[in-house]
C-alpha cells in the first residue's frame, strides 16, 4: 500500500473590524498549529500581508485570491475559520476571485459563556450563518462541521478535519481521472453497461485497449524480459504460489508486465479487465492476482470491465487511503436479515484477508475451460472489521450519475466456501437490498475497510453533482 499523502488547505481567517482583533490573531495561529499537527499544510495570508493575516476588505480578498492562485495545483480544499463574526463578503470574494473549484469547510469557534465581555466575545455563532448565506448567493458549495461551533483543538474538529480531507481527496482524485479498459465487456454481463459520454461530461475519460493487443504484446515479449522477471518475483513475494505451475506463473508475469507498461504509456490511474472467458480460453490464466496487487497498491482494478465499479472502488480508496475491493452481493447468511455473504472469485486485495490468501484456480470457470487454464485467483477468508461500501453508475435515460453508499462491518461468522468471501452485517440490510433492486443497480459493490461513507456521500452530492443515497446515515 502507498503512504498517505500530505493535504494542503487554503485557509481564510475571517474577521470584522469592530470585533476583537486579537481573536483573529490567535485564531490564525491556532488553525495553522492544528493543521500542522494533522500533517497538513496551510496556505494562508501572513500578518505582514493583511491585518493579523485575516481577510476583511476587498483588497485583502484580492491578496488571498492571488495567494491561492499561486498554489492552485497544491490546494486540496479551503477551510474558512471564524474566530470572530468575520466579514462574509471578504470571505466569499476571496474564494470567487481565486477561481478554485474545491471543497470548502466552514468552521466557527465557540464563545465561552463565562467570558462574554466586549473584549473577548466572538459572535462567530452568528457570523457562520451570514457567511453560509453569502456562499449560497455566490453559488459556492460548502461543507459544515458536525457542531455549529467547534473549537479548533476539539475532538469534534479533529474528526471533521479527517472527514473533510477524505471529501477533498475524492473530489481531487476524480478530476481528470483516466481509466484503462482492458478488453470488451463480457456478453453475459449486461449489468455493467455504462455511458462513456456521461463519464466524459463529468471529467472522467476511458482509455480502451483490445485484449488481442495485450496478448500480442505478450507474444512478442521474451520469457527472460527484465519487466516480466521483475513481475514474476513480485507475484511470488505477494502471495503463496505453492501448487501453481511455473508456466502459469510466467504467463501471469508477462501479462502483468504488459499491463504495467500500457498503464504508464497511457497515463491511466485505475483499470478494468475482461476475464470471463477470453483470457482463460486464449491465454490460459486468470488475471485475478495481478488485479489484487494493483488494488492493494491503491490503483483499483475491477473485473468484467465494470468501469463504474472501478470508479466506486477508487472513491473509497481515495477517501480512506486504503485498498478497495469489488464484490458481489452474493448470498443470504442463514436466516439473519441483516447479514449476507459478499464474494468474488477472487481478485480482492491481500490486505482484505486474514490469514494471508493463497493463489489457486478459478473454481467456477474451471468446469468449462479446465483447471490448468484458470490459475491466478487470490483466495481466502475476508477478515472482520469496519466496512464502507459504495456503488455509483451512469443513468443513461436521465443523463446523470447516481449511486449509494453506507457503512457496515465484515464479521467473523463461520463460512466455508471457495474464492474470496466474507460475511457482512449492515443495519436494515433488507431496506438497502430493496433500494438496490428497485433502483436497478448492479450486483457489484465496492467495499473498503473504513468508515468513509458520509465523506463519499458529501463529495458526490455537494461537489460532484451526483445523486447519492447514504443508507442509514445519522441525522445531521
Amino acid at each position: 500500500m502507498t503512504a498517505s499523502r500530505k493535504m494542503t488547505f487554503g485557509v481564510i481567517v475571517g474577521t470584522r473590524g469592530f470585533f476583537p482583533g486579537h481573536l483573529a490573531k490567535t485564531g490564525r495561529e491556532e488553525i495553522i498549529s492544528v493543521l500542522e499537527a494533522a500533517g497538513a499544510q496551510a496556505i494562508v495570508l501572513s500578518p505582514e500581508e493583511s491585518r493579523h493575516g485575516a481577510v476583511q476588505t476587498y483588497a485583502e480578498s484580492q491578496l488571498c485570491a492571488d495567494l491561492f492562485k499561486k498554489h492552485a495545483e497544491e490546494i486540496d480544499g479551503i477551510i474558512v475559520t471564524l474566530p470572530n463574526f468575520g466579514e462574509e463578503r471578504g470571505i466569499v470574494d476571496a474564494i470567487r476571485l481565486s477561481g478554485l473549484k474545491v471543497p470548502v469547510l466552514v468552521q466557527a469557534t465557540p464563545d465561552r459563556s463565562d467570558d462574554m465581555t466586549i473584549a473577548d466575545r466572538r459572535d462567530s455563532f452568528c457570523g457562520k450563518t451570514s457567511c453560509c448565506n453569502n456562499m449560497m448567493q455566490y453559488g459556492i458549495q460548502y461543507s459544515l462541521t458536525t457542531l455549529h461551533t467547534e473549537a479548533l483543538t476539539s475532538p469534534e474538529f479533529k474528526a471533521d478535519l479527517e472527514w473533510f480531507s477524505a471529501v477533498c481527496r475524492i473530489v481531487k482524485g476524480l478530476k481528470n481521472l483516466r481509466i484503462g479498459s482492458i478488453g470488451a465487456r463480457p456478453a453475459a454481463f449486461n449489468t455493467v453497461r455504462f455511458s462513456e459520454r456521461i463519464l466524459e461530461t463529468n471529467g472522467i475519460s476511458i482509455e480502451p485497449i483490445d485484449l488481442s493487443e495485450i496478448l500480442g504484446r505478450i507474444n512478442r515479449m521474451k520469457d527472460t524480459d527484465d519487466a516480466a522477471q521483475a513481475k514474476l518475483a513480485a507475484i511470488k513475494s505477494y502471495v503463496s504460489t505453492s501448487g501453481v505451475t511455473a508456466e502459469a506463473l510466467l504467463k501471469m508475469a508477462k501479462l502483468g508486465a504488459v499491463i504495467d507498461a500500457w498503464m504508464k504509456e497511457t497515463a491511466v490511474s485505475i483499470t478494468t479487465v475482461q476475464c470471463w472467458n477470453s483470457l482463460e480460453e486464449n491465454f490460459g490464466v486468470v488475471p485475478c492476482t495481478l488485479m489484487s496487487m494493483m488494488s492493494n497498491n491503491l490503483t483499483s482494478s475491477a473485473c468484467e470491465v465494470d468501469v463504474c465499479g472501478a470508479i466506486s472502488m477508487h472513491m473509497l480508496a481515495l477517501a480512506s487511503q486504503t485498498p478497495s475491493a469489488l464484490l458481489d452481493w452474493n448470498n443470504n447468511y442463514g436466516t439473519d436479515p441483516n447479514k449476507c455473504v459478499c464474494f468474488h472469485c477472487s481478485n480482492l486485495p491481500k490486505s482484505f484477508f486474514a490469514p494471508a490468501p493463497v493463489m489457486d484456480f478459478q473454481s467456477i470457470i474451471a468446469g468449462t475451460v479446465g483447471k490448468d487454464n484458470t490459475f491466478g485467483t487470490c483466495v481466502g477468508r475476508v477478515k472482520a472489521g469496519a466496512m464502507s461500501y459504495a456503488r455509483f453508475s451512469t443513468d443513461d435515460r436521465r443523463g446523470v450519475i447516481r449511486g449509494y453508499t453506507g457503512a457496515g462491518k465484515f464479521t467473523d461468522d463461520p463460512l466455508e466456501t471457495f474464492g474470496g468471501a466474507g460475511v457482512v452485517e449492515i443495519p436494515k440490510l433488507q431496506k438497502l437490498l430493496k433500494y438496490i433492486c428497485r433502483e436497478g443497480f448492479e450486483h457489484h459493490v465496492a467495499a473498503n475497510f473504513s468508515d468513509v461513507s458520509t465523506a463519499v456521500d458529501e463529495a458526490a452530492t455537494r461537489y460532484l453533482g451526483w445523486e447519492s443515497y447514504c443508507h442509514e446515515k445519522a441525522e445531521e
